[in-house]
């Protein structure tokens, strides 16, 4: 019999091409996506959506902040730029606040102060200036609604977690991001 030798390249491609085997194959035999189709899934398991069924029009931009699969869609005036972001959501339904509202301000570096229910759940609440300890990250999004914004967090285990007093958090870099195309005005619905 003729000895083969098998080099550490080879072992290593052909370990990764089994370990990818299982995503390549649903992949595959998934039906592919027909006009019509409200949703589909990509590859983060967010469902998409579509503004046409929040909005009548896209305005200066469109958000719609999904609760249940923790997401943020956002769609520019133009209707050319779909993206979306891993969240943070409120921890329990008594915080969430639904419906529709607008971003009234917007502000890097903001400081924080907790509310009076905060402070009667935690009376250890105190102001925060900006800075690694804030709260609400790098940069703040106010919505029309007293008290709820969109904003960072430094604290980036709250993301795809049920961890927030009301608002919807977003990593930094990604706040950053959808600050500088967000505009003020930008329409925001809640589900």
């Amino acid at each position: 019999m003729a000895e083969q030798k098998i080099s550490r390249r080879k072992l290593l491609t052909v370990a990764g091409a089994t370990l990818f085997m299982p995503s390549i194959l649903r992949a595959q035999s998934a039906e592919p996506e027909r006009e019509g189709d409200p949703v589909r899934h990509n590859t983060s398991s967010f469902t998409q959506q579509r503004w046409q069924d929040h909005f009548d029009d896209l305005g200066k931009a469109a958000i719609v902040a999904d609760t249940t699969s923790r997401a943020l869609h956002f769609w520019s005036g133009d209707g050319e730029t779909y993206n979306i972001y891993p969240t943070s959501v409120p921890r329990s339904d008594e915080l969430t606040k639904r419906g529709y509202t607008k971003i009234m301000r917007k502000r890097v570096g903001p400081d924080w102060t907790p509310t009076a229910s905060m402070i009667e759940r935690n009376p250890d609440l105190k102001y925060m200036p900006p800075g690694p300890d804030n709260p609400l990250g790098t940069h703040a999004m106010y919505l029309g609604w007293p008290a709820y914004l969109i904003h960072g967090t430094h604290d980036t285990r709250k993301i795809g977690r049920q961890s927030s007093d009301g608002c919807i958090g977003l990593y930094n870099h990604m706040i950053e991001a959808l600050f500088q195309i967000a505009p003020i005005g930008t329409q925001v619905r809640i589900v």
